[in-house]
This record gives C-alpha cells, structure tokens and sequence, in this order.
C-alpha cells in the first residue's frame, strides 16, 4: 500500500482577474476550488496511474469536509484525522502573473498528533509513506523525525520532499526518494550551482549521506535521475505552461505510482517527468491521458 501525509492541507482558491486594481473593485474572470496540499497532490496523481493509495493527515472545520469529499468523489481512499480548527486556504491569484497568498496552519493539539500516529502504527513491511511539505508550528520541528522512525518501526519505506533541515535530517534514515528542485539543491548546501555536472556532484551527496534514489527537477532544463550506479537525464515533453502548482508533486506520484506498479526505475523516471508536464499544462493537476500522451515525448539519456 501507498500512503501520502498532508500535514497541513488546503483548499486552493485560484482567482483569475484580467485587470488587477490594487486598492480598487476588482471582479474575477474565472475562479476555481481545489483540493490541496502536497501530499493530497501526490494522491491523485497515483489515482489518475491506478496506483491504489491512501491518504493520511488532518482536516478539520468546512474546508476540511470540502477536501475530503471531493478526494472521495474521485475514489481516493482518506484516513485523516478530524481536528477542531478550520483546514487553511490559499488563494492563487492569477493576473498575468501569480501571486499566491497562503494560509495560515491550524492549531493542533497533542492529543491530535497522537492520532495520526496511532494511524500510522498500522504500517507493514513493503509500504511506501509519501511525506510531503511544511510542519505546522504547532507540531514541532521534530514530527517529520518522529513519523520517519514510526515507518522504519514497521520496515516501511518513505519518500520525503520537504526543503531544509528536516530533509537532511532525514537522509541518515535512507528515504527511497528525495527530489530537491537546482534551486532547492543549492540552497540545501548553501552554494551556487551553475552547470549540470554541479547539481550530480550535489545530487550524488545526497545519496551519500542515504538517500538511495535522487530526483533532481530543472524547470526548462529537464530533470536529472541519480543512483548509486548511474545517472540518467530527461528532457521536458514540449507545451503551455499554464499552472505552477502541483508539478513537483505531480512527479513524485508518476514515479512512485509506476514503480510500485511495475519495479522499473527508468519508467518510473519517465513516467514521473511527464506527470510532472502534464501538471504545468493543465489547469488543475494532470489527467492520465495528458500524462499517457507525454511520456511519449520524453527521452531518457545516460550521462
């Protein structure tokens, strides 16, 4: 079983206007409501490739019950816990560029906490944990630690894709993925990167402080695929950019999602660079016939 963790979801409230007047009415052009937060993200790119998961985190108040129903809508199994304040909106505010307002966490209390990770005790040998995104405040910097020895507890394997300390601390615990975007990257090992073979020299001390796979996304630029043996390139399907959010997840479920379903890494690769472009070209995420048409178009070379 695949299980993805949403500490801190959200509603995505994306608001078009043509003609923004700061300090003036402004009326939206088009507006849309979507279920979000990186680990939910994750899930219904798995959902779109088949790839039966649940998804685990918390969900509280109104916003919390619109997510809920429209991840059941699309049959995606749920297992949050329901918490006394109000899930989060973020608005994405769309007027030729994007400005995104994000909302604040809720609150969450300890006897919340233990919830999920009394849910998460059910873990068993040979599944895959998807942890993905910020903690709320209210959880402490050390919960992403405390979930990660709950899954090696149970000889479960986990994928992180967060940023900064907790992802570096995670290393040492052999997470069977990590996908830093080059910015991402850089800022980890406070540096500047500037050419391919700097990011596989970054890249390659992840692996070596224990990441066994690495996924490193370059925007325009491809993506790069490093193990311990090997490291592959991929160039970026052609197409409309049309959304930024999501994409980063989107790959992490393509790859993820084709692995458990059929163990080949380099497809798995594939599959997750085209899910990851079918995001960016859509409005919301990635539908699998967007993600079936492009993966076609993407080429994998060793280096």
């Amino acid at each position: 079983m695949i299980y993805t963790l949403t500490l801190n979801p959200s509603i995505d409230y994306i608001v078009e206007v043509h003609d923004l007047k700061l300090g003036g009415l402004n009326r939206m052009n088009r507006d849309l409501k979507l279920p979000g937060g990186k680990g939910i993200n994750v899930s219904r790119i798995l959902n779109q490739l088949g790839a039966t998961n649940t998804a685990f985190g918390f969900l509280g108040g109104f916003t919390g019950r619109f997510i809920n129903d429209r991840l059941q809508e699309e049959a995606i199994r749920t297992d949050f816990v329901t918490i006394a304040d109000d899930t989060r909106i973020n608005i994405k505010l769309k007027h030729g560029e994007e400005t995104e307002i994000n909302g604040l966490g809720p609150a969450i209390s300890s006897e919340e906490s233990e919830q999920l990770l009394q849910k998460m005790s059910g873990l068993q040998q040979g599944d895959i944990v998807i942890l993905s995104g910020s903690v709320p405040p209210a959880l402490g910097a050390d919960f992403y630690d405390r979930l990660i020895k709950v899954c090696k507890q149970a000889g479960a394997e986990f994928v992180i894709d967060t940023t900064g300390k907790a992802l570096m601390d995670a290393l040492v615990h052999e997470p069977l993925l990590v996908k830093p975007n080059h910015h991402e990257l850089a800022e980890l090992f406070g540096v500047t990167i500037e050419t391919r073979e700097e990011l596989i020299t970054y890249g390659r001390r992840l692996l070596e402080a224990g990441a066994k796979h690495v996924l490193i996304s370059m925007a325009g630029e491809g993506a790069l695929f490093i193990t311990q043996e090997e490291v592959h390139h991929a160039n970026v399907p052609k197409g409309v950019v049309k959304n930024s959010v999501g994409a980063g997840d989107s790959m992490i479920g393509g790859f993820v999602g084709t692995y458990v379903l059929n163990g080949d890494l380099l497809e798995a690769f594939r599959t997750g660079v085209a899910s990851g472009s079918a995001t960016a070209f859509s409005d919301d995420l990635a539908t699998r016939e967007l993600i079936d048409e492009l993966r076609t178009q993407v080429s994998i070379t060793k280096l």
